[in-house]
């Protein structure tokens, strides 16, 4: 019995040794080598070698490591057993980018969305925000038919209700692990991935600026042992998809005549012409677009470079964007790859053409201007009549053609990166940057412009850099210990920025217009008040942080993650410097658990909770919370003892109390995956609630304060929402394949307070459209109880006998003519209740078909646009458009800004469509060649009356359409992409 029971004992104490390699046979250290369905794990040394105790020979040993196929070998009778691990593209692709390193997205414990570069939107992109339009669940970006007016990008709702720079309410960037780094620096082509930060305890590890969300950007690099070469370019046209319909001459005189109204004053106001102003201003846009790359990675070293030139030329005439961007990269690797050393530069380099737009502009004139009149006198010059009123008094044509607007931005980013690896699972980085922001701007109004009638000419030139400098050190230890693994993260900040380092100065009168905005030492103004200076005081400021994270996984089911920020800011009061921004977040893969095999229908199930802080310091200055004197607005220069001086006085009151605006969202979320992951979805259910929100045009007592306005932190704000993402594979076959995925999100924003202790609050008015005899008036109100972007407006009750419009009075009655402000009542809200988009790709052998429709739903919008134009008594003085050949000629109070023009905002829009062939030449030196056309905003489905129903939604006054005239446009494209 004994000699039967000595093989027994010795298969239950059986040691198998051996080493774990990748695919080129390299060393593979950290491989977590497990007995399946047991407790026993090891995880391989530096050297790639393991050593594990077996119970008997029907244990199955299992070899898993991120990014790898995981192997599971039942070893019999072999005590040495050396094991290949190969890459698994599904694993790789699944490597989500968060703050200080990465992650498997099957770890990931917070709401995070990664987007690759294959499914980032095609067309004529002037930034790279607009790549996840309709991509992200609960991310809106709005933009304008103006390539150069940046796209509004709100996640999760708004949480700010400050003024001053928009209250930026926009995410925060990181760039290859530089915080803070502006967006605009990059090409869409160098773009790899783009990771969404969602809630706090993903965001909160950047502590004071995530309150946004967080949006990390990884640029493309070479894979080891590849070298690419790559080319892209495109060419596209752009045609306004839809105007304004304004009367032609001919209609306008046969209005008046039909309205028994005097004819138009010949021939200063009726020349005989039938003037389209808008055909005349607008034009065909051509858009161009290449990009040129390399990349390579070989033994020690990986590099790379890039060049990318985009020309658009504007819908408007004399409009247009031109970007030249340089990015090049080299990292090495000594001591056996345990010493990194890493440099990369980008230099973006961008010239703006614009003329003028807003209250005088162009886009107004082209509308209000008399199409009863030609552009030019018989001498060839504008024809003007500078004594006519109303709201188009100035030839739009002349407008564009006599005021120029420039502006040169040069943007650079130095970042240097030191890493060593330590010890095994020790690695230390030590990373440095420098950005270096140079903006000059110039205008010229020269001697015949009619923004600047009599003057000789008015030049403004302005020059102003501004640099921010950032230093991180910090350590990632990973370790695992059988069916323990850690992930810690310590690290300390410090970022200086230095804001507005120049001047900007206003003079006149020049000899001639040859030389425009240059040289202004040639003007000739007549007195010292006719040269102007910027008010822009330079501001330095400081950012001090330390940081530590950890996060814990236990048998590849149990998931926690908890981190702490300490931010210092130079910008707030002495009393609140500092802030601390904890967050914890919980997961649990249940897809690992024992009872999940009985249900083989699912391929994935992972539940996440998480709660955390973050802050939003964002746009605030180095004098936010002190005393400063400078010239307060409106005032001037003044004679002191024969001296002409500047007026100094208070403006701006100090607050030692003042601190960020912080935002504590907890998250719950839940991922699953169907049919081998045929259907993926994430599910995500969130509470914003930010407090201390910061009113920086707090009206205050001069007897108490120095200055009428004071920044403090007042009230209370929250966002309530889900957001649904769901990615399909309704059909894969060996030659066609189709790929949908869908994403809904709603939100539901509500001021909760606006009263402190020391300040009592009840409503802040805000959304001043101006208008005939309606100048003082607010349009939305912020009050408690309400989302910001609550409309407070007069409420129209139709017309009367006389077919002039009526309106309700507070107390009920009716009223024909103008009411008081006290009449208006609340009227609905611009904050959408549901953001959409739906985007599917289809692939036949070579071909492809991509398209995305997106859309919002539940929104108002007032059109005050419309509500503008709409005056019939003024078609004497301007245009009418054709919406106003339904009112009565009597009706004094169309124009009247009511409900009456608060619309629904909801809409459809194929946003883009895109239809593809990839040639792949069996040759060593083409590896593939694509050609692609693709359309933009294609049709739109909406019953919003104005030029389109995009309208920003970012900021205090969201939802607000007021001369908004700038044409939307539909684009073609005909491009190219080939890699060697």
């Amino acid at each position: 019995m004994l000699f039967l029971g000595a093989p027994a004992l010795a298969w239950a104490q059986q040691t198998v040794k051996g080493t774990v390699t990748d695919e080129k046979n390299a060393a593979l250290p950290g491989v977590t080598v497990r007995i399946k369905d047991g407790t026993a794990a090891v995880a391989s040394n530096p050297d790639g070698t393991y050593s594990i105790q077996t119970s008997g020979p029907a244990d199955i040993l299992v070899f898993s490591f991120v990014g790898t196929v995981t192997k599971e070998i039942a070893p019999g009778t072999q005590t040495n057993l050396n094991v290949t691990l190969l890459p698994d593209a599904q694993k790789l692709n699944d490597v989500v980018v968060i703050g200080y390193g990465t992650a498997s997205r099957a770890d990931i414990t917070g709401a995070v969305t990664s987007i690759k570069a294959e499914e980032f939107n095609q067309g004529v992109l002037t930034t790279p925000a607009e790549l996840l339009q309709g991509k992200v669940a609960g991310l809106n970006i709005t933009k304008s038919g103006d390539p150069n007016q940046r796209p509004s990008v709100v996640l999760r709702g708004p949480s700010t209700i400050r003024t001053i720079n928009g209250g930026v309410t926009e995410p925060f960037y990181v760039i290859d692990g530089v915080p803070g780094a502006s967006i605009d620096l990059l090409a869409p082509d160098d773009i790899a991935t783009i990771d969404v930060l969602k809630d706090a305890s993903s965001t909160a590890i950047y502590g004071t600026r995530a309150a946004n969300g967080v949006i990390i950007i990884t640029t493309k690099r070479a894979k080891p042992g590849q070298s690419r070469l790559t080319y892209s370019a495109y060419g596209a046209v752009a045609n306004v998809s839809k105007k304004i319909d304004m009367l032609s001459g001919d209609e306008l005189r046969q209005y008046l005549v039909d309205n028994k109204t005097r004819p138009l004053a010949m021939p200063t106001d009726d020349d005989g012409s039938n003037t389209n102003w808008q055909d005349l201003i607008e034009r065909t846009s051509y858009a161009t677009n290449h990009n040129l790359s390399f990349t390579g990675a070989a033994n020690a070293t990986d590099y790379g470079a890039s060049v990318n030139y985009l020309k658009n030329n504007g819908i408007l005439i004399n409009t247009s964007l031109e970007r030249l961007i340089y990015r090049g990269f080299l990292n090495q690797r000594f001591f056996n790859n345990r010493l990194k050393l890493g440099i990369n530069i980008i230099n973006s380099s961008t010239t703006q053409n614009d003329i003028p737009q807003l209250n005088t502009g162009v886009l107004q004139n082209m509308l209000f201007y008399l199409p009863t009149v030609g552009p030019y006198n018989p001498d060839g010059s504008y024809k003007e009549n500078y004594t006519r009123t109303g709201s188009g008094p100035l030839n739009p044509l002349s407008l564009a053609n006599n005021n120029a607007y420039v502006t040169k931005d040069n943007k650079t980013l130095v970042n240097g990166l030191v890493q060593v690896d330590v010890l095994t699972g020790l690695r230390v980085t030590l990373s440095a940057s420098t950005q270096r922001d140079q903006s000059n701007q110039s205008s010229y109004l020269n001697s015949q412009s009619g923004l600047a009638v009599n003057l000789g000419g008015v030049a403004r030139r302005a020059e102003y850099v501004n640099t921010n400098d950032v230093l991180e050190a910090y350590a990632n230890y990973d370790k695992t210990l059988g069916l323990h693994s850690f992930q810690l993260l310590g690290g300390y900040s410090y970022q200086q920025d230095r804001t507005n380092d120049g001047f900007g100065i206003t003079t006149q009168n020049f000899a001639n217009n040859a030389l425009g905005a240059n040289n202004l030492y040639l003007s000739n103004p007549s007195s010292l008040a006719q040269i102007g200076f910027d008010n822009n005081p330079i501001s330095t400021l400081r950012l001090l942080s330390q940081y530590a994270r950890v996060q814990y996984q236990y048998g590849d089911r149990y998931l926690a993650q908890v981190s702490l920020r300490r931010d210092g800011s130079s910008v707030f009061g002495v009393n609140n410097r500092y802030g601390y921004f904890p967050t914890a977040a919980l997961g649990w893969r249940l897809i690992n658990e024992e009872f999940m095999r009985g249900l083989p229908v699912f391929s994935d199930l992972k539940l996440r909770a998480g709660y955390g802080v973050s802050g939003n310091s964002q746009g605030f200055d180095a004098f936010s919370a002190i005393l400063i004197y400078g010239t307060p607005p409106g005032s001037s220069k003044y004679l002191n003892n024969g001296a002409i001086s500047n007026v100094v006085n208070a403006v701006r009151n100090e607050n030692p109390d003042l601190k960020w605006e912080s935002t504590a969202t907890t998250n719950i979320g839940l991922d699953f995956g169907l049919f081998k992951n045929r259907v993926t979805a994430s599910v995500d259910y969130y509470i914003k609630k930010t407090s201390d929100l910061i009113d920086d045009v707090l009206p205050v007592s001069s007897t108490e304060f120095q200055y009428t306005t004071y920044t403090a932190n007042v009230g209370r704000m929250t966002n309530r929402g889900i957001e649904v993402a769901l990615s399909v594979v309704p059909v894969q076959t060996a030659a066609f394949t189709w790929r949908s995925s869908l994403n809904f999100a709603h939100n539901k924003n509500n001021i909760d307070n606006l009263s402190t202790d020391r300040f009592t609050i009840p409503y802040i008015q805000t959304a001043q459209l101006g208008g005939k005899g309606q100048s003082g008036n607010y349009s939305q109100i912020v009050q408690p109880g309400s989302p910001l972007g609550t409309f407070k407006l007069w409420h129209y009750l139709g017309k009367n006998d006389q077919g002039v419009s009526t309106y309700q009075k507070a107390d009920g009655s009716v009223t024909a003519t103008q009411p008081l402000t006290t009449d208006m009542q609340l009227a609905g809200s611009a904050q959408p209740t549901l953001i959409y988009g739906w985007a599917n790709t289809f692939t036949y052998k070579g071909f492809d078909l991509n398209f995305l429709v997106r859309g919002v739903y539940g929104n108002k919008i007032l059109n005050a646009t419309l509500a503008g134009l709409n005056n019939p008594a003024d078609a004497r003085l301007q245009n009418i458009p054709r919406f106003t050949q339904g009112e009565a000629f009597t009706d004094i109070n169309a124009y009247l800004i009511s409900d009456r023009f608060l619309e629904s905002g909801a809409y459809l829009r194929l946003d883009n469509a895109t239809l593809g062939y990839t040639l792949r030449p069996h040759t060593p030196y083409v590896q593939a060649l694509r050609l692609y056309v693709a359309t933009n905003n294609l049709f739109i489905i909406t019953k919003y009356r104005g030029i389109d129903p995009e309208i920003n939604i970012g900021g205090l006054t969201p939802g607000i359409d007021n001369q908004n005239f700038y044409p939307k446009t539909r684009t073609f494209t005909l491009g190219l992409s080939a890699s060697f």
